[in-house]
């Protein structure tokens, strides 16, 4: 018997649901912006982080496309995991501007280097 192991995704306790945990992380105003996204982080108590995307309908009008941008996002949050220096913190990010198809592999490497700035800037 063959078992499938899901290794490409994101349990639900590593996501933020709630708009309170939403707006709790956009309140500490420890934010980063670039030419595509937003970051916001907030440290948090538990041994893990968590991620929260906000993929505006009218920054992005379709569904397809909505949906691509958040799958590059949980990737690139998936691959950064392994950095100890991520772990213990919520994150925000949210698209600041519409993307075209090409720009994928430019916002998988922007969200990196936001959060890695954003770890400096936002330390205890």
């Amino acid at each position: 018997m063959i078992s499938f192991i899901k290794i490409h995704s994101l349990s639900k306790n590593r996501r933020l649901h709630k708009a309170e945990e939403f707006s709790a992380v956009i309140r500490v105003k420890c934010t980063v912006s670039g030419d595509f996204l937003q970051v916001y982080a907030k440290p948090n108590n538990a041994t893990f982080s968590r991620l929260g995307l906000i993929v505006a309908k009218r920054i992005e009008r379709r569904a397809v496309r909505r949906n691509r941008v958040k799958r590059v996002l949980r990737e690139a949050f998936r691959m950064t995991q392994q950095d100890s220096d991520v772990r213990k913190m919520d994150w925000v990010v949210r698209l600041r501007r519409p993307i075209t198809r090409n720009d994928s592999f430019h916002l998988a490497i922007e969200v990196k280097l936001l959060m890695l700035q954003l770890l400096q800037q936002c330390r205890d």
